[in-house]
């Protein structure tokens, strides 16, 4: 019987040395040699500084710049080490409330009538909290705040939005989207 359990706690010493320490340091290894740039964090830098990653959002305030979804991780949003959703499902009346509450403050941002339809990714927040990407219509429904607010023409942020929409995933996966990071800082570079 003896002779079993220790067989078996061999058996489980070398598997979580296989599995446990050398898998994950192989595959981190080939990860970081074949995709270096998303094995560490798909960075963006400017001027030598880390401004951000192509793949969490975060918070942009001000008219000059465009917003993007709204953020449940964490107390102040956009809380990489707390990323969650809010939980609340389409009948909850905090839901509701709040994704009222939002479309009123987007409506009123970005000069749009009362009954204007305001995409839904600007009034509710994704399953982690951290998406960085927006709908093509909720940026084209932000260009003209933007455009005015950076001394602009509209059909010059219409033209950055359009050069920044990333097509479906492999063509079939998911929708047209633009990543707000990217959009901002694109912007910054023109004025």
């Amino acid at each position: 019987m003896m002779r079993y359990v220790a067989r078996a706690g061999l058996m489980i010493l070398m598997m979580t040395f296989l599995t446990g320490i050398i898998y994950p340091l192989v595959v981190t290894g080939v990860s970081a040699l074949i995709f270096p740039g998303q094995a560490n964090g798909s960075l963006i830098t400017r001027n030598g500084r880390i401004v951000g990653s192509a793949l969490i959002g975060q918070r942009f305030m001000g008219s000059k710049y465009f917003h993007g979804r709204p953020s449940s991780a964490g107390s102040e949003g956009y809380d990489a080490a707390a990323s969650s959703g809010s939980n609340l499902g389409p009948t909850n009346r905090a839901l509701i409330e709040k994704v009222a509450s939002l479309a009123v403050k987007v409506r009123r941002e970005n000069g749009l009538s009362k009954d204007t339809p305001v995409p839904s990714d600007l009034v509710t927040s994704s399953a982690s909290g951290l998406d960085p990407h927006i709908s093509v219509d909720a940026a084209y429904i932000q260009a003209p705040r933007v455009a005015q607010a950076r001394g602009l023409s509209e059909e010059e942020v219409r033209a950055l939005i359009k050069k920044h929409i990333e097509g479906r995933q492999f063509g079939i996966l998911g929708e047209p989207r633009v990543n707000v990071l990217k959009l901002n800082l694109a912007l910054d570079e023109i004025k």
